[in-house]
């Protein structure tokens, strides 16, 4: 990951609630609507050979119910008989039977080795749809949840290779041609892991583009990628764009190219290693302003010497040749007031002015590598000093100290984390590296959920006890990741809840909700304002606002199989059975 941005999120203080007193438990009633399926959910048991936690997360937790984000309280589910079936709600106290969208050409039940169905929708008008198989399907829906206008039409089938479930697609324009990118997962045999589990994750970027051949419009593959990793993503999706990627994962993924790439990379790395090179610019930093020395060659007059400046760009160009320096500064500047001077040395002197006061750059330009920082002396004692509380020469210095730190012993079961080293990585789509890397530490990963389904899908954080939600905005540098909302101290409570499978939240955030593997959904609605005084005996004053946790049991004894959640509703499917549960009513 040399050369990736090493970031961090900002979690925004307006967002939290320092005074939070937890969830009290309401007994008001929740309207329950069950709904009896024609046929049974396709459900896919893993066999034998799938005995990993990679298969079990990935395939084993699958979720068979998909959410049509574009469209109001619109779920999809595939039955037994290989039928895509859709249920769309508008009135609960008149729901219609699940009805037929679409029936995949393939038997389902000749394939031994099969996966899940599995859906994405791409756009307001396209799926992407895979049968388990190996076989991808991209459908062009028309306008969805109306069965007017609703008319799915295959234009592009074709096989994959071994089968694969769909983790995320996206419908985007470019150039005037429109194309599709779906991200596909496997888990595969990995011969020459003889000491890990004997398998590896392998995500597949295909990107499916318009081709006109003589007035013949057709779709076809347009680009292969693949990535491979040795543990099952938490989160992976496509910018809206398809020019990058994110993943959340506990193990490091990479792209796989082919053995010449791969031998070009490494006489590149002989090479690099071999002649290492003098830093094209040294650079230095304030809290208002960067300085940055380029030592140019000695024919070199000011007349030949163009540097431009942009509120968040610098090119540096000498004598008409290719430009020395060119690229997106890591944070924005008043390009008004930077400037540019020759020293005696023959070196070139580019002074910047930073739009953000106080803020430290951890780089100059995102992605070049080919500069050194240099930190001065005030600096460096400046860090030292403000590190010196976490030292200290004596083993407990202070062990009556009121307030001491919190050490393992005081931790309860449920604080402790499986994995504790995830990270967050954004892939570019042309370079194939990565330009961005967060390391999640201790931040569990929870959840996903698509608040804007033109954004990219939000990802659910534990932070201390709460549960932070985070939108990626891959158009805003500056603002990659950014605190929407915050669900208080749900993170304490989730792992708390042995059975958990799936969990939720409101596109609105007005609630969370998790679900058992048996019968029992948790709901937990955001603090709204009290109607009557109520009163804290503790501290003998009066509280305002009163977050509620509800509970709800399914009269089903089926383990449930997809999880749903709306601003409104929350749909539950088990084999047999779909549950709608009301849990606000509409504006």
């Amino acid at each position: 990951m040399a050369g990736a941005a090493h970031c961090s999120l900002q979690v925004k203080r307006l967002l939290l609630d320092p005074k939070f007193e937890g969830y009290k438990l309401s007994l008001e009633p929740l309207a329950c609507y069950p709904l009896g399926l024609d046929a049974a959910v396709a459900e896919v048991k893993l066999r034998d050979d799938q005995y990993t936690l990679d298969h079990m997360r990935a395939f084993g937790m699958y979720n068979y119910l998909h959410l049509d984000s574009w469209y109001q309280d619109n779920v999809y589910y595939v039955d037994q008989f290989g039928r895509v079936m859709n249920l769309s709600v508008t009135l609960d106290t008149a729901l219609q039977k699940p009805r037929e969208v679409f029936r995949l050409p393939t038997d389902l039940t000749a394939c031994d080795n099969r996966l899940c169905a599995s859906i994405h929708f791409s756009s307001s008008t396209w799926v992407t749809l895979s049968d388990g198989t190996g076989r991808l399907f991209l459908i062009k829906s028309g306008k969805r949840g109306n069965s007017a206008s609703e008319k799915w039409e295959i234009v592009f089938n074709e096989e994959l290779g071994s089968p694969f479930i769909i983790v995320h697609s996206v419908s985007f324009v470019k150039s005037d041609i429109h194309s599709v990118a779906v991200l596909l997962l496997r888990v595969e045999k990995d011969e020459l892991d003889t000491k890990g589990s004997g398998f590896h994750i392998t995500l597949e970027w295909v990107t499916i583009a318009e081709i006109s051949k003589e007035g013949d419009h057709r779709y076809e593959i347009f680009k292969r990628r693949i990535l491979q990793g040795k543990s099952v993503p938490h989160y992976a999706a496509i910018e809206p764009s398809g020019d990058g990627l994110m993943i959340v994962s506990y193990k490091p993924f990479k792209f796989i190219k082919d053995e010449d790439s791969n031998l070009e990379e490494e006489n590149d790395d002989a090479k690099a290693t071999n002649e290492k090179k003098d830093p094209l610019y040294y650079w230095q930093q304030t809290e208002d302003d960067v300085t940055i020395t380029v030592h140019i060659p000695q024919d070199i007059a000011k007349d030949d010497i163009k540097v431009r400046f942009s509120p968040d760009s610098i090119c540096v160009i000498l004598k008409d040749q290719p430009p020395l320096m060119e690229g997106k500064l890591y944070s924005s500047v008043d390009h008004e007031s930077c400037t540019w001077i020759i020293r005696e040395n023959k070196s070139l002197e580019i002074s910047l002015t930073k739009k953000n006061e106080g803020s430290r750059w951890p780089e100059l330009i995102i992605g070049d590598t080919r500069g050194e920082f240099i930190m001065d002396s005030a600096q460096c004692s400046e860090i030292a000093e403000s590190l010196m509380h976490l030292t200290s020469e004596v083993m407990n210095p202070n062990p009556e100290k009121e307030n001491p730190p919190c050490n393992a012993q005081e931790l309860e079961e449920c604080d402790a984390f499986l994995e504790d080293s995830a990270s967050l990585c954004r892939f570019d789509g042309d370079t194939l590296k990565v330009t961005h890397v967060i390391n999640l530490g201790s931040n569990q990963y929870l959840f996903s959920v698509v608040v804007d389904p033109r954004e990219m899908p939000c990802f659910c954080l534990r932070h201390d006890v709460d549960a932070l939600l985070w939108q990626p905005h891959s158009d805003q540098p500056e603002n990659m990741w950014e605190h929407i909302s915050t669900f208080n101290a749900l993170g304490y409570v989730q792992a708390s809840k042995q059975d958990k499978k799936f969990m939720a939240c409101a596109p609105d955030y007005s609630y969370a909700a998790l679900c058992e593997c048996l019968r029992r959904v948790f709901i937990y609605r955001q603090p709204t304002p009290l109607s009557t005084v109520l009163y804290n005996r503790k501290e003998g004053r009066q509280v305002g606002q009163v977050a509620k946790q509800l509970v709800t049991t399914l009269e089903a004894s089926d383990p449930i199989l997809g999880f749903q959640a709306t601003s409104e509703r929350l749909f539950v499917l088990t084999t047999k059975t779909l549950f709608l549960i009301k849990v606000n009513s509409g504006n």
